[in-house]
């Protein structure tokens, strides 16, 4: 199970996204929200994590999401991604869609094509093929990696704009 690993996980997140466009977040601050992130969530309906190891046996890069359950959640970002899609194409796009939460790869591990294995990875076997996810607007090479990947944003609603983009999956 992914607790197993939480402490190179947890280390692997905070170095991932505290380096730009994250930079101004604390890597201990970080590191501690994402462990209790990663302990709750991993008790979520239809949870799965897939881990890439490098040849030395650390944590190279990773994928966690689950179900998204109805009623649509409001915690977190879910308000952010509800004002930018309206609630009826939330219901339509996303609930009981399989949702990725987090995806990182170490700079190390960038350009090896790691990153869309993680993608195709952790949604496989998603509810019907569909998937989603949602990146920081100022995230420009997770933005690009998404699009390169064939994954699509779904229009705003007039004044839905939000710093969240979210992407569906390929058809």
């Amino acid at each position: 199970m992914v607790l197993g690993v939480l402490d190179a996980l947890s280390d692997a997140y905070a170095e991932i996204f505290t380096a730009p466009p994250w930079s101004h977040r604390s890597p201990d601050a970080v590191r501690h929200d994402f462990r209790e992130r990663l302990e709750r969530d991993a008790r979520r309906p239809g949870f799965r994590a897939v881990v890439a190891l490098d040849e030395s046996g650390a944590v190279a890069g990773f994928a966690t999401g689950w179900i998204t359950q109805d009623p649509f959640p409001t915690d977190r970002a879910y308000g952010k991604v509800l004002r930018r899609l309206g609630a009826e194409r939330v219901g339509e796009l996303l609930t009981g869609s399989f949702e990725v939460d987090e995806l990182g790869v170490r700079s190390h591990a960038r350009g090896t094509g790691l990153g869309g294995r993680l993608l195709s990875g952790i949604t496989a076997g998603a509810p019907g093929g569909r998937s989603w996810l949602l990146t920081w607007d100022r995230a420009h090479d997770a933005l690009a990696f998404y699009r390169r990947q064939g994954w699509e944003e779904p229009e705003a609603v007039r004044g839905g704009e939000t710093d969240i983009v979210v992407f569906l999956s390929p058809p």
